[in-house]
């Protein structure tokens, strides 16, 4: 017997980066470019944090929103580095930036809400959009550099629009906003009554000069949402700390769907929360200097085989080539590459139908794994696009 979910499910799939995962555990010597997660550790001050927190039975609900020691510093990090303030009444620590946006979609979408986002772009957005029901509408970032203007804005706007989505440095492409795009940005959407979530997880992983955040903009203030986490910026994936921060009158309500899901957020974890962001700021420092190196080259490496890159990354640890010339079906240049050469990254078709044409890889790898995925690569092209 087998019994039937709701309408809704129907969205959800295995992503494709799963297909190649299952594809990958009958190659012995496969070399993954596929995931998204630091190879790095996580800073032993935040490790201490989260051991020494389980060891003094800090193991019980905190408060739905956090424990105020995590908001706080929380609230005092983002002052400092960006200049915008939140207090800890405005700010929720959530089981990861997942979880945040699960949060934030949940609360505001009804069915045939429409949410503008850029494209190519995550492949996990969408899948939580059409499950509530939400439309997603589309912005062909392909001819701007990857980047969303004001322009693009007003042509996608109706009268069904209830959010944008926005992620910056962007997973796939690794590229980012400067200080006076943003502001177009935010200019242009300060005159509309929408919801802006702004996914920042990518933050700290800006490499050229300091990142800027839309909640910088207090014409924003009463529209925004933001989200970040110490995913990336501390190696800290698997801990699950996320943040969700908006005006009190939205985070209020949030909070309840939040505490209906998760009640709160992992409190060792939270703890551990509290070492990153006071005593872990140098984490993204020496993490970002070596995604530059291999950043750099993979431009290299990528331009002599003969790729198109449309824009270079200037952010997070990934890079977007275009594949278009020597094949229109990126999909099959990604199985052909995984089973010839052994060699796994991801079709850019992935990342909505403004990726075709493309893949994408991974450099959150060690150089010598980069390495060895370029050898691989220049035979594979060599067999068969020469």
């Amino acid at each position: 017997m087998q019994l039937s979910l709701n309408d809704q499910s129907k969205f959800l799939r295995a992503p494709s980066i799963r297909q190649f995962s299952n594809r990958m555990k009958d190659i012995d010597d496969c070399v993954n470019l596929t995931i998204g997660q630091p190879d790095f550790t996580m800073p032993q001050v935040v490790k201490d944090a989260y051991i020494n927190a389980i060891n003094e039975d800090m193991t019980s609900y905190s408060h739905n929103k956090g424990l105020s020691e995590t908001r706080q510093a929380v609230s005092k990090y983002f002052n400092n580095k960006y200049g915008f303030f939140y207090d800890e009444e405005e700010i929720i620590v959530t089981n990861g930036a997942s979880e945040a946006l699960d949060t934030a979609l949940r609360s505001i979408l009804n069915p045939g809400d429409e949410i503008i986002i850029p494209g190519p772009v995550y492949a996990g957005y969408i899948p939580l959009v059409e499950t509530l029901g939400g439309v997603p509408i589309y912005i062909d970032t392909t001819t701007t550099d990857y980047k969303i203007t004001s322009t693009a804005i007003e042509q996608h706007i109706t009268p069904q629009t209830k959010a944008i989505l926005l992620n910056y440095p962007t997973n796939p492409t690794g590229v980012t906003l400067s200080y006076d795009e943003v502001k177009a940005v935010a200019d242009t959407l300060s005159k509309h009554e929408i919801f802006i979530i702004s996914d920042e997880i990518y933050a700290e992983n800006t490499f050229n000069g300091e990142h800027t955040s839309f909640a910088q903009f207090s014409a924003l203030r009463d529209q925004l949402l933001l989200i970040g986490g110490l995913s990336k910026s501390h190696s800290a994936t698997g801990i699950r700390i996320g943040f969700l921060i908006g005006p009190l009158y939205l985070i209020e309500k949030l909070t309840f769907m939040h505490a209906y899901n998760c009640i709160c957020a992992n409190v060792p974890a939270q703890v551990a929360c509290i070492a990153a962001l006071n005593e872990g700021l140098e984490a993204p420092q020496y993490m970002n200097e070596a995604y530059i190196e291999r950043k750099n080259y993979l431009v290299s490496e990528l331009e002599a085989l003969g790729f198109e890159l449309n824009a270079k990354p200037e952010g997070a640890f990934y890079i977007f080539p275009d594949i278009s010339k020597f094949t229109t079906d990126d999909f099959d240049f990604c199985v052909k590459l995984l089973e010839e050469a052994h060699l796994a990254i991801v079709p850019g078709s992935s990342f909505t139908d403004y990726g075709k044409g493309h893949v994408r890889i991974s450099y959150a790898y060690e150089l010598d794994v980069l390495k060895e995925g370029m050898r691989r690569l220049k035979q594979f092209m060599t067999a068969n696009y020469s």
